[in-house]
């Protein structure tokens, strides 16, 4: 038998938050605040542990936050980042998805792609010989989730126990704090919405979501989320009513009506979505608990919120952002550095 009969072990990957447990995903959380915290407090002390190995970026989409995020997360850990937009390389155009993830693969250490079709994510992880992350599909967007629940938490452990140094989060688990808490979307039944779905429920938060009628997620999320919730007491509520969903919240949550590919629907998509904006009004009309705090995960329009929410004191959308790159880090060091989450 020659050496490249050898059929090489298939690595682990990260598509959606679905695949893993409550625990494992707190424990990702958990870790980032300690990255956090280290590089804010210690910096010199930070270990390098993907010196000398590459990361690649492959990117069919723009991006702010997560490709800020991945290239200052694998440089914090030493790794040299790549990144490859859709006019950097042939994917698409004159290569095979199946022949990128080969032969991308075979020459880094890691690729955090940001795609179309969540069929793509998958066949580059079921050919890519190196971890794939998932930077966002059109079903999935599982790294922005970790950095809501890691925004959640600081939050409220910081309310909980008063305290004013902002990296004192890592002092208690996410398990301790999120399980209880009561989360309101109000927009599109896009895959920030599915990726609450299936894991927030598991993780013990309750989820109400406004989308106007016709908009839906698949069938698959809506199943996972049921089951989740069954198992751990938390609530699910699907209406077509902003104010029904703000009811009790903790939480108020919205994200783009217009993503990117769907600029042609944009007139309709504004007439679909006409009452939806979040403002304080909708909220105390609606009857949110008298200290929610509003998170949007970015690029945001002001149809979808108004100035006065977005740049209040109940916002943590910066902070939001920010730990996005933490996240990010705990991820990459889990898949490239530990072998698995």
């Amino acid at each position: 038998m020659t050496a490249f009969s050898l059929k090489p072990q298939k690595p682990n990957h990260f598509i959606t938050t679905a695949d893993y447990t409550a625990d494992q995903l707190l424990d990702l959380v958990y870790r980032a605040i300690q990255f956090k915290v280290q590089a804010k407090t210690c910096p010199k002390n930070a270990e390098r542990p993907l010196a000398g190995k590459t990361v690649a970026l492959i990117f069919s989409k723009r991006s702010t936050r997560t490709r800020v995020a991945t290239e200052t997360a694998v440089n914090y850990l030493g790794g040299n980042p790549m990144f490859l937009g859709s006019q950097d390389i042939q994917l698409g155009v004159n290569e095979s998805l199946f022949d990128t993830a080969r032969v991308v693969s075979s020459m880094v250490d890691g690729i955090m792609a940001r795609v179309g079709d969540h069929s793509e994510i998958e066949t580059l992880a079921k050919e890519s010989s190196v971890p794939v992350i998932n930077a966002l599909s059109d079903k999935y967007h599982p790294t922005q989730i970790l950095a809501d629940l890691m925004t959640l938490h600081e939050y409220y452990y910081h309310k909980k126990n008063g305290v004013t140094d902002s990296y004192s989060a890592h002092l208690q688990h996410p398990k301790e704090t999120l399980p209880g808490l009561k989360v309101a979307w109000i927009g599109d039944a896009n895959n920030m919405l599915q990726e609450f779905l299936v894991s927030f429920p598991k993780c013990g938060i309750s989820l109400a979501a406004a989308c106007p009628a016709g908009y839906v997620c698949d069938q698959d999320v809506l199943d996972i989320a049921k089951a989740d919730a069954a198992k751990t007491g938390a609530s699910l509520l699907f209406t077509t009513d902003p104010k029904e969903a703000v009811k009790d919240c903790d939480v108020i949550i919205t994200d783009t009506w217009i993503s990117m590919g769907q600029e042609a629907e944009k007139i309709k998509r504004l007439q679909d979505f006409k009452g939806f904006q979040v403002t304080h009004e909708l909220a105390a009309e609606g009857g949110a608990k008298p200290d929610w705090i509003f998170m949007h995960c970015l690029p945001r329009k002001t149809e979808e919120v108004n100035d006065e929410v977005f740049y209040s004191d109940r916002s943590v959308v910066f902070a939001e952002a920010e730990n996005r790159k933490w996240t990010i880090l705990s991820v990459i060091d889990s898949l490239m550095v530990r072998g698995g989450i």
